[in-house]
């Protein structure tokens, strides 16, 4: 299916949010998941499903800081 993914669109297999990160090699814990302008909690990605033309904003977390 095709999804657009931070304004790009992709093709993927995945037919969960869960599935997806798992798809992209992200860490769980360092994603936060908009999915057609609403913000998914982490704790519902594994079923919440895709869909065809879904729009996913995804924002992942680099450690670092100031020293």
């Amino acid at each position: 299916m095709n999804v657009t993914i931070n304004g790009e669109t992709q093709v993927s297999a995945a037919g969960t949010l869960g599935a997806l990160v798992a798809q992209l090699g992200m860490k769980p814990d360092r994603v936060a998941i908009e999915l057609n302008r609403e913000i998914v909690p982490r704790d519902q990605w594994a079923e919440t499903e895709l869909h065809e033309g879904d729009r996913l904003e995804i924002v992942h977390f680099v450690g670092g800081g100031w020293r």
